[in-house]
């Protein structure tokens, strides 16, 4: 009672910014306290469409921009409020927490008005989706969307010279357009995120998400509402397998996503043949220009058996790696030194193997113009694989190459791919699309430059997918 008691005179006293009528209505609720945040008095200039004259007025008119797109493009009876401050949030001189948004409360098992949509029974859901299918608000004191963004952004001690861009005309440049990170994190208090316990598996209450009924592991066959907490567990970890199975998205995906996944095909020996995984080169070769099919010689130059690739082989490496695909070992130099090392000794291409055991294998940065081979990065459970072949006496052979009939950031029948790294990401885990897709999403863990403010195809996918929960 306390707790409510006391939202319902912060409600009472802080300021409302009304948006032009839409579908569904969104206000931002100022929580700041005098002099902070969206009451900072601090003089500004109005930049890119925002008209605001004080850093606190330009920072809540792009609130209200950002609201005002989500509630064009929803639909919903019920007024969606939005409890908003700007705090000092983590961060140091290379990275920064953005901002972090969620639901208030959840519900489940209510009845739907009429017209509304349906409530699947022993499920959560978001408090604002709540209201909208039962078409009342089932806490009228309340929030029903809680949101802390950054204040400190820019500033010696924060990611220094890299503030929010607070122009709403989508032209950011090189800082950090807070429209986009502003759609992105209402996005998550809309329904883009399970109530469930990543790590442990648990539901929340003893109860699943409707997001976990879209959540669907391909090598479990069965979605998060039909899994053992182990399962879940499991589930989270099992990179780029776990994908989401609305209709919506399904069929939004095919003209929103690129075609074209990279690659690694081992068809020879047959103990592991498949496909596996890659993590993409900013040097040399793209797969997309250039397809590989070459036995598999492996790089050791260290007592210890690895194989670093940082210097000249010697005579008995380049010849293991001449004419096929070297496989290297990662760490003490760059990557594109190792694939300069390998093709002077006259390999076609590089694999470089990760040396912890984390998944899906990272795209790999560096630059070096005069490398001309293809190189892709793998887990080190694969590495392992090819690496145990060969000490068997086994030849290995692959193809390095670009499926032209897969969409990128989606499973070979479309679905797109959810973000499940192993280690599990606190925060990020499972809430997100994969890194992988392209077009980049608004959903991705990481803002991306190339983002628009749109959330709908062929632009996104976040509005299908709100669409298939029941929005």
């Amino acid at each position: 009672m306390t707790i409510k008691k006391l939202m319902a005179a912060l409600f009472a006293t802080a300021g409302l910014a009304a948006l032009p009528a839409s579908a569904a209505n969104i206000f931002i609720v100022n929580f700041d306290g005098p002099g902070e945040g969206f009451n900072d008095p601090t003089p500004a200039a109005p930049v890119g469409g925002n008209p605001g004259t004080t850093l606190g007025e330009q920072r809540l008119n792009a609130f209200a921009y950002a609201a005002s797109i989500w509630g064009a493009n929803l639909q919903s009876t019920v007024d969606i409020y939005v409890g908003a401050r700007m705090d000092p949030l983590a961060c140091d001189a290379n990275s920064a927490v953005l901002g972090s948004a969620g639901p208030t409360f959840v519900n489940r098992d209510f009845p739907a008005a009429p017209g509304q949509g349906t409530v699947v029974a022993g499920h959560w859901y978001h408090i604002a989706l709540a209201n909208k299918l039962a078409g009342e608000d089932f806490v009228p004191d309340f929030v029903h969307i809680s949101a802390r963004f950054n204040s400190e952004l820019g500033k010696p001690n924060c990611l220094a010279g890299s503030p929010f861009y607070l122009g709403i005309d989508g032209n950011a440049g090189t800082l950090i357009d807070l429209s986009t990170v502003l759609l992105h994190e209402f996005g998550h208090g809309l329904g883009f995120s399970t109530t469930t316990n990543g790590t442990t598996g648990a539901y929340n209450g003893g109860f699943p998400s409707i997001y976990d009924k879209f959540a669907y592991d391909n090598d479990a066959n069965k979605a998060w509402n039909q899994m053992t907490d182990a399962q879940r567990a499991a589930s989270a970890l099992n990179s780029r397998r776990l994908v989401w199975t609305g209709l919506n998205t399904w069929v939004s995906a095919l003209f929103t996503l690129d075609f074209g996944t990279p690659q690694l095909q081992i068809t020879k020996p047959f103990s592991i043949a498949g496909l596996y995984q890659v993590g993409e080169a900013a040097f040399g070769a793209q797969l997309d220009d250039k397809r590989v099919e070459q036995k598999v010689g492996q790089v050791v130059d260290q007592t210890n058996g690895t194989g670093l690739a940082c210097t000249a082989l010697s005579t008995a490496n380049a010849k293991a790696v001449k004419g096929k695909v070297a496989l290297v070992d990662r760490g003490v130099c760059g990557f594109a030194v190792k694939a300069k090392v390998v093709q002077d000794a006259g390999a076609k291409a590089m694999i470089v193997v990760e040396n912890v055991d984390v998944t899906p294998p990272a795209d790999m940065a560096g630059v070096d113009a005069t490398v001309k081979i293809p190189s892709v990065r793998v887990t080190l459970a694969t590495g392992n694989a090819i690496k145990g072949a060969l000490a068997g006496g086994d030849d290995v052979k692959v193809q390095l190459e670009m499926n032209w009939l897969q969409l990128r950031g989606a499973d070979r029948l479309g679905r797109t791919m959810l973000f499940n790294p192993k280690p599990f990401q606190p925060g990020s885990s499972i809430s997100h699309w994969d890194t992988s897709a392209e077009r980049n999403l608004l959903m991705e863990p990481f803002i991306n430059a190339d983002l628009t403010h749109s959330v709908k195809p062929p632009k996104d996918l976040t509005l299908p997918m709100l669409k298939d929960i029941g929005w």
